[in-house]
């Protein structure tokens, strides 16, 4: 068997060869080939479905339902001490593996599943713990990738819950929803066993649940104005309460911040004797090229530059959270401290060509192209409109809006108004949906009334968004987007039939 060409052999035949064509657009589309190669055959849906099996379904519903009777993750009391005391019973599970913390206001779930994928490049076990689900409670905790499975899921529940039991009579408060939830991913992760575990916070840093981990890298992605109301109306007093996350002697890795919240973070970094890396400071994005079905990148990393990295996600944003995953994971492996090296480039870039992110710029369908994005805030969806307009040429793109009540609705609607010829607004399944009337009256404000759109079923919203896109004469290059929330994601996601 004759041994396999260079990948870098195959991109220069591949541009040699596209004589006729434009020489950065010949690269671009090289690049784009050759490291889809590299990446290996396209994945399975990774958000998974319910379970087929009636009785499997049944005893998951019945898990859910037990969930659904304790506090919701929009009601808290801001402390660890029902968590600590789950942890206490349960022999600290959070201790028996390294884990890699990240907070931040937009990008988490994304960074974490970038992370995810260059651990498990490297051969490492992961688990990975992220929130709020898209379609399926089991997506939260995933190992070596993916969610676990629901029968995994319901045992681990039942292994969990009679210490759970337990610190419920003991504590003021019963355990909250999101704190039986971490309970379970910490307990999964330590009976896996896993390597490394990959943690998004749920809300905030110091007083979330998750940071009863003593995590070795805190990465903080870029912070912005959400849950205003429990965590801050600023963002540096936002970034106070993410801060919380920097361990004694741990490694930082800093998205780009607002000077306010970077001061924060430096100044809590220090107190805590941590080192830190600064995006466009440390680390960063040396270039970056939009790519068939993504982006060709240049990072440079706590070690050095990493070139031609493939990354199938669309919008800068997605550049920002690959260069910040990268950095944290050369921290996990003591680049830029203990060693003064690269990562394997071909390990590194093919973890990336694999990531998937769903409900983030995610396609659907096709003629007219429908895109979900879980952009629930103003931050969110100004980085969505400009991927939007970076990737995609729309001539007509429809929107399709449920916001949940307790965010800027008015914010996220300014955002995409540039983008959108038309809104429909609409709601999602929800409880915390945002009433349609009073969406509609903002709607109405922002785009004027010539402009909105009132369908109060997601279905029906959807399908005028289709027939508006597809109106008039521009049918080639008509777009829908449906965002607002994860929750108006997830929902038509299912509509949809993905998974």
């Amino acid at each position: 068997m004759s041994e396999p060409s260079d990948p870098s052999d195959q991109f220069d035949d591949i541009v040699d060869a596209e004589t006729d064509r434009d020489p950065d657009l010949a690269v671009i589309e090289a690049g784009s080939r050759t490291l889809r190669t590299q990446g290996g055959p396209p994945q399975g849906d990774p958000v998974p479905s319910r379970p087929e099996d009636p009785e499997l379904d049944k005893a998951l519903r019945e898990v859910e339902t037990e969930l659904s009777t304790r506090w919701g993750e929009t009601k808290l009391e801001p402390s660890v001490t029902r968590i600590a005391a789950l942890m206490d019973v349960l022999g600290e599970p959070q201790r028996a593996y390294p884990s890699i913390h990240i907070t931040g206001t937009n990008g988490k779930t994304s960074t974490a599943r970038m992370i995810e994928a260059l651990l498990g490049a490297f051969e490492l076990r992961t688990g990975r713990y992220t929130s709020p689900h898209v379609q399926t409670i089991t997506e939260r905790i995933s190992l070596d990738g993916a969610p676990i499975s629901v029968e995994r899921f319901i045992e681990t529940y039942q292994d969990v819950k009679p210490y759970v039991e337990l610190v419920d009579a003991r504590e003021e408060y019963r355990l909250s929803f999101f704190e039986v939830l971490t309970g379970m991913a910490y307990a999964a992760f330590a009976d896996a066993p896993v390597d490394a575990a990959v943690v998004e916070v749920g809300m905030g840093g110091t007083w979330d649940a998750t940071n009863v981990i003593d995590a070795s890298v805190a990465v903080v992605t870029p912070i912005d104005l959400d849950h205003t109301d429990r965590l801050g109306g600023t963002t540096a007093e936002i970034a106070a309460e993410k801060s919380g996350i920097i361990k004694q002697g741990a490694t930082v890795i800093l998205a780009q911040q607002p000077v306010d919240a970077a001061q924060v973070l430096l100044k809590k970094a220090v107190e805590a004797d941590a080192t830190v890396a600064r995006e466009g400071m440390e680390f960063g994005i040396v270039s970056r090229e939009v790519a068939v079905g993504g982006q060709l990148l240049t990072l440079r990393g706590l070690g050095g530059e990493y070139d031609n990295v493939y990354l199938p996600l669309h919008g800068a944003y997605q550049a920002h959270n690959a260069a910040v995953a990268l950095a944290a994971v050369e921290a996990f492996f003591g680049i830029g401290a203990e060693h003064a090296r690269t990562l394997d480039i071909d390990t590194v870039r093919r973890a990336f060509a694999q990531v998937a992110s769903p409900g983030r710029l995610e396609i659907v369908r096709s003629s007219p192209t429908v895109l979900l994005d879980a952009a629930h805030n103003p931050h969110g969806a100004r980085a969505t409109a400009e991927g939007i307009s970076e990737a995609f040429g729309f001539s007509r793109l429809i929107g399709v809006v449920s916001t949940s009540g307790d965010k800027d609705a008015r914010g996220l609607l300014e955002a995409f108004e540039p983008i959108f010829a038309e809104v429909v607004i609409t709601a999602n399944s929800n409880p915390r949906a945002t009433d349609v009337d009073a969406l509609a009256a903002i709607a109405v404000e922002v785009f004027g009334e010539d402009r909105v759109v009132v369908e109060p079923r997601l279905p029906d919203a959807i399908e005028a968004a289709i027939t508006l896109a597809e109106e008039e004469a521009e049918y080639g290059g008509a777009g829908v987007l449906v965002t607002g929330s994860i929750f108006t994601v997830g929902d038509a996601r299912l509509l949809l039939r993905r998974g």
